[in-house]
Formats: C-alpha cells, structure tokens, sequence
C-alpha cells in the first residue's frame, strides 16, 4: 500500500508541474500587465482561450503546423493587444485601477460570447506535433513526451523573460516607463510605446500558454474561465506584480495541488485557494512582493 502511495504521489506530482507550467505562465503575463501597467487585466483568461483558437483555426484552414502556430498565434493575439491597448486601454492610465479592471473584465465577457456564438460550446482536439507524440515510461507512470515538452518550454520561457525584465537594458526601461515616465522621457524614450510592447508582450505570453494547452486540453470558449480564477489566486500568492513570485508560485502551487490529490484528495481543488486565504491574512502583498 505503501509503495502505491509512492507511485500517486510521484505521478501527481508530475501532472502538478504540468498544470503548474500553464499557472506559471499565465501568471507571469498577469505579472508583467500589472506590476508596469498597473492593470488587473482580467481578460487573460479570455486571450489564453484565444491563442489556442488562433493555433486550431490555422491548423485547420491554412494547414499551418504546431511549431509556426507557436509563433503565429502569440503574435496575432498580441497585435490585438496592440489594437485594444491603443484605442481603449491607455485612456484609463490616469484613472483608478477598477476602470482598467473593469474595461478588461468586459473585453473577456465580448471574446467568449463571439467565440461562443461563432463555434458553439462544445470542444474541440487539437492535435500535438508528430515530432513529440508517444510517450515516455519514468518508472512510476507513464508520461506523454509531449507533457514533458510542456514543463520544460515553460520554465525556459519563464527563465528568458525574467532574464529580459530584471538584467538588460530593456527591463530597465520597462520599470522606469511606471515608476518615472516623466523622467524617463527626458531621455528621447518613447514611453507610450514601451506600454503598448508591456501589454503585448503580457497577453501574447498568455497565447503561448493557450497554444501549449491545446493539444492537452479541449479548445473551447470556456477554456481560459476555467483557469484563470486559479491563476489569479496563483497571482496573489506570489505578489501583485512580481516577476520571481508569478514563476514560483505557479510552478509551487501546481506542485502543492498535485501533493493534495494524493493527500486528502477532497481539498485538491481549494488548496490554493487556502493558501491565497492564508497569505492574505499573515502577508498580504504577497510571498515575494514588496509592502507599501
């Protein structure tokens, strides 16, 4: 019985990297949005949705492959950014942070309901690459390799982008574009555009999860409200806005839920909301963001 509990374990444990993978992701988008924009931008769900419906339409009309849609569908999601950011977003800058809430709260409810209505509620399979089927047996359990193809992208994805924020030139900027703008503009910086690139670059990360989703996940309109109410708790956890805090609280918490599914498995679904709970009272900003 033992060892049994040993095999579940290891193998929750994996599948908790996993969802942990698409947390850490979709958290790190919420973190860059909100610690340079200082925007709750609750349509992440909605844009994660979108990028695994870009990857599907273009596998099944234009026949392009899973490893152009992980380029292609970001990049479409994050021109949309551009189109939302530009003509809606930016007026609310000098406004409080509720209207940005709100104002994106209302682009997710307008995704999902077209999306909804254009293809129906029912889901959809995408199929993951020929390059990464199969599986691989890890002694414990048996893992598909594109699974593990997941984790590893994530954490390399999340590695390179907190490289870009926090030690280049560039991350510079970004974090003066907030905290100084009006100096930083005395520097021939274009800090309306260093914006537009933040909210791009977020949303167009939250694509990437959606497109790295699709082929374990059914594609349908309802897919990003599903996760997204756990990536916000993942969000709180780490700190509104903290880089480090969204790339290991997402990846702990994924870890944390798959340990209570073999634990106490009638928690498994609350235990981050537990942990939000608790660090809310005894932390408030969050494990790794900043009092003020």
């Amino acid at each position: 019985m033992e060892h049994f509990s040993m095999m579940a374990l290891w193998g929750q444990l994996v599948v908790g990297l996993i969802n942990g993978s698409f947390y850490a992701l979709l958290s790190l988008g919420l973190a860059i949005i909100f610690g340079l924009l200082k925007v709750a931008n609750f349509a992440h769900g909605a844009l994660f949705m979108l990028g695994a419906f870009s990857a599907l339409l273009m596998h099944r009309y234009l026949g392009v492959n899973y490893w152009f849609a992980l380029v292609l569908a970001p990049l479409v999601v994050a021109a949309f950014g551009v189109v939302f950011e530009r003509l809606a977003l930016r007026r609310l800058y000098h406004l409080h942070h509720l209207y940005g809430m709100l104002l994106t709260f209302g682009l997710a409810l307008v995704v999902q309901g077209v999306v909804l209505d254009r293809f129906g509620a029912s889901g959809a399979s995408y199929p993951p690459p020929d390059l990464l089927r199969g599986g691989l047996d890890l002694g414990f359990m048996f893992v598909p390799v594109y699974r593990l193809w997941v984790i590893v992208a994530a954490i390399v994805v999340c590695a390179c982008t907190w490289i870009v924020i926090e030690k280049t030139k560039l991350g510079a900027y970004l974090r003066a574009a907030t905290e100084n703008p009006e100096l930083l503009k005395t520097f021939s910086v274009n800090v309306p555009l260093l914006l537009t690139a933040t909210y791009a670059a977020g949303v167009g990360l939250a694509a990437l999860a959606g497109v790295m989703a699709a082929p374990i996940y059914q594609v349908s309109p309802m897919m990003g409200a599903d996760i997204i109410i756990v990536v916000f708790a993942v969000v709180v956890v780490g700190g509104m806005g903290s880089i480090s805090g969204a790339i290991f609280t997402g990846f702990g918490l994924g870890l944390l839920e798959g340990v209570a599914k073999v634990v106490y498995p009638e928690a498994a679904n609350s235990v981050i909301f537990a942990m939000m709970a608790l660090v809310l009272l005894f932390r408030p900003a969050g494990l790794f963001g900043k009092e003020t």
